[in-house]
Parts: C-alpha cells; sequence; structure tokens
C-alpha cells in the first residue's frame, strides 16, 4: 500500500511521454543475489537455466491469466520494513509485528522476503522468536525502497493449460509520485524473475496489485480513482488501459467502481474496498454512519456492484463488510479496513485494529465467505499507521502445475 507521512510532498508526475506507453524510471546495476555458503533462512544457488530476461509476446495471447486468489499458491512474497519514514514516530514495533505475520503465514505456506542482505541477521532473530517455522522462510537479497510488496512486487500469471508460472512486471512509480525515491521497487520483478528462472512480461504502463482484484474465471476488479489518475497513465485512455489489462493479466471482463475510501493515499486501492470472495460475488466495505465521509463513498461503489453482471448475465452476490471506527493520528485518518484480507492456503488473515466489537463481527462475515478455511485475526494497530496492512504489504505467488 502506501506510506504514512505527514505531509506527502506535492505530487510531480512525469509529463507524458510521446509513445503509447509510460517510461520506467532509469534502473541501478543490480548486484548479485546469491549467497556462496548455505544459510539457514536465506535464499541459495539454483542450477536451472535461465528464460530469456525479457519475455517475448503477451502473456494473455499466450495463454496466461492471473489466477484468483484463493487458487493453490506456491508462496507468499513480503519485502522488510526498514523505511522509518513510512511509520513515522511509529516504526519501533513493525518489525515485531511484521515478524508475527510472517509466523502466521509460514502455519500455512512458504514465505519469501526480499531484504537487503544486511538486514537479514536481526530480521530472522525477529522471525525465531515469532516461532516462525524458518524451514519454511526464506530471505533474498532484494533491497528495496518500502515494505510495500503488493505493489512494487510481480503479478503473477499462470498459463492454463499448461500450469506454467510466469510473472508480469509493470512500471511502478510510488503511487503516481508520492514518496521517492522508488529504483529499487522497481527492480524486484526483475530481481524475483531471476531468481526463480521465470518468464517475465514488461509492460511501462503502471500499475499497482493493490489497484486490481481478479476472480481467476477472466474478471478485474478496480476503481476509477486509481487507474484514470493522471499522476499514473495521463497518456493512456481508458480503452488503451483496459486493453493492457486484457493483454497481460488475461481478463476479458473489466468492472469499474469509483472512489476509494479516506486517507488512503494510494487513490482509491481496490483491495481496501471490495474483493472478489468466488468468481460470482464481491465482499464489499459499508459504513453505516451516514456522517462519516465513507458512507457516501462506498454506498455508491455498492448502487455500482449491484449493477454488474457476470457473461452469464446473472447478478453477482454482495456481501457487505461493515468498516472499523475511524481512527488516525496528526489529523491523518488511516485507511482501516478489513477489506485488506490476505488468502492463503487453508486459511484467510484478517487485519484487526483492536476493536473488539468491529474485529469480531468482521470476522464473523468472512468466515462465511470462506467456508473450509481457517480464519486468522491479525492485530494490525501498528501496521496501519503506515496505510496499509496485510494484502498491501504481501503478493501471492501461485502454484505451477495443472492440478494445482
Amino acid at each position: 500500500m502506501a506510506k504514512a507521512k505527514p505531509a506527502a510532498p506535492a505530487k510531480k508526475p512525469a509529463p507524458a511521454p510521446k509513445s503509447s506507453v509510460a517510461a520506467k524510471p532509469a534502473k541501478p546495476a543490480k548486484k548479485p543475489a546469491l549467497v556462496k555458503k548455505p544459510v539457514v533462512g536465506v535464499a541459495k544457488k539454483a542450477a536451472v537455466v535461465a528464460p530469456p530476461e525479457v519475455a517475448a509476446g503477451t502473456p494473455g495471447a499466450l495463454g496466461f491469466r492471473m489466477p484468483a486468489e484463493w487458487a493453490p499458491q506456491e508462496a507468499v512474497w513480503l519485502s522488510w520494513p526498514h523505511n522509518y519514514a513510512s511509520w513515522p514516530g511509529q516504526f519501533r514495533p513493525v518489525p515485531y509485528n511484521f515478524a508475527r505475520i510472517v509466523a502466521t503465514i509460514a502455519r500455512f505456506q512458504p514465505v519469501r522476503i526480499n531484504a537487503a542482505k544486511k538486514l537479514h541477521a536481526r530480521a530472522i532473530r525477529l522471525c525465531e522468536r515469532a516461532e516462525a517455522d524458518m524451514s519454511r522462510v526464506t530471505f533474498y537479497d532484494h533491497p528495496t525502497n518500502d515494505a510495500w510488496c503488493r505493489d512494487h512486487g510481480p503479478i503473477f500469471v499462470k498459463h492454463t493449460k499448461t500450469g506454467e508460472v510466469a510473472l508480469t512486471d509493470w512500471a511502478y512509480n510510488a503511487w503516481g509520485g508520492k514518496y521517492p525515491p522508488y529504483d529499487l521497487d522497481n527492480e524486484i520483478p526483475p530481481s524475483i524473475g531471476r531468481k526463480l528462472k521465470l518468464q517475465r512480461f514488461v509492460n511501462d504502463m503502471v500499475l499497482e496489485g493493490g489497484s486490481i482484484d481478479v476472480n481467476g474465471q477472466g474478471a478485474l476488479l478496480t476503481s476509477e480513482q486509481c487507474l484514470l489518475n493522471p499522476n499514473r497513465n495521463p497518456h493512456l485512455s481508458k480503452e488503451q488501459i483496459e486493453q493492457a489489462l486484457r493483454e497481460y493479466l488475461g481478463v476479458t471482463d473489466i468492472y469499474w467502481v469509483g472512489e476509494g475510501i479516506v486517507g488512503d493515499d494510494t487513490d482509491g486501492h481496490i483491495d481496501d474496498m471490495t474483493r472478489f470472495y468466488k468468481p460470482d460475488g464481491f465482499i464489499t466495505c459499508v459504513e453505516p454512519n451516514k456522517k462519516d465521509k465513507n458512507h457516501e463513498i462506498l454506498a455508491a461503489n455498492l448502487e455500482r456492484l449491484k449493477k454488474f453482471r457476470t457473461p452469464a448475465g446473472k447478478k453477482f452476490d454482495i456481501v457487505e463488510l461493515p468498516m472499523p471506527r475511524p481512527f488516525g493520528f496528526n489529523r491523518q485518518r488511516v485507511p482501516a479496513s478489513y477489506a485488506n484480507f490476505l488468502i492463503v492456503n487453508g486459511g484467510v488473515l484478517v487485519p484487526t485494529f483492536r476493536q473488539p466489537g468491529p474485529d469480531a463481527r468482521a470476522l464473523e462475515i468472512i468466515a462465511g465467505c470462506f467456508p473450509g478455511r481457517e480464519v486468522v485475526g491479525v492485530d494490525c494497530y501498528h501496521l496501519i499507521w503506515g496505510l496499509g496492512t496485510l494484502h498491501c504489504i504481501s503478493q501471492q505467488q501461485p502454484a505451477a502445475g495443472l492440478s494445482a
């Protein structure tokens, strides 16, 4: 997600290039990310022939599609927190909170963590202290500017006939140029592609993982406030943006809601408002308090959802998810939302905010959407000061193979 700074600097979107796609910032030379000696919890060399650095063609045309989050996963990727400015005056507990999140995810599946090598030793100690299953935790020497892997990480796709997993690498500009520098964050997709020896499809359109959600059957949900924002791709029309999503994520049907919730400095990421919980169902945030600014925003989005139809012409099932009580600091409201949950193999991790009544109600509603999965509340009271929680810090890697 984004970064909680007392006052974000003025937006300075780059002028539109003459070509039909946005230009990526120049990328610095990459240091080798391999560890020579075997170290517990640290990535080691893999003797696999690498595919071309940048794959030819488009994923959609080649038969790839972005899977739903509830599909089987190989791992969850995180980027270890180290940027104090993202949690002004609140950073101290964040690494401990992160370690507990690592331990929780590792109960269900492997966790892969981007972090500069100098951060590994302390991060490993914190994860061990949190009683994480370290046989399922791997650190990679992938330096980052910040911790929001959902947005700077790759968006994985999977071949519908062969089960091959590849990744898409989009331009990233820290939510419209709000928080430079972001050069290291832009290196995460190619670094992961090289490390995992996966095909990497590059598109220079600015796109963050938190701005989209998919049902795995060709439908994609997003918001106008984010994807049509002039601080992202001012030179691209709505039709051109939709075409890029179809070509690179393999989707066919694109559904648009309007604005995002108050306090969200990503300009309306969908993963703070509405999520697919099944191919033909949305779980969407509502604000019962008519005096709250989110009431009108979320009510308008709900009306749009009610008008959407599946390719078969049927209405989507809709589950309403009440928001937590508003809170913030330094007169800045944080975008606390239960919709920022993370689906893992056999489980759903739900952010909680030390509000016993609203937290319990959210856990109950989400459990009803995911029968057969363990629903786990994860304290994100400190994490949300950075303006994001579980979904914002993570990026799932789908499992390869047709049986997965």
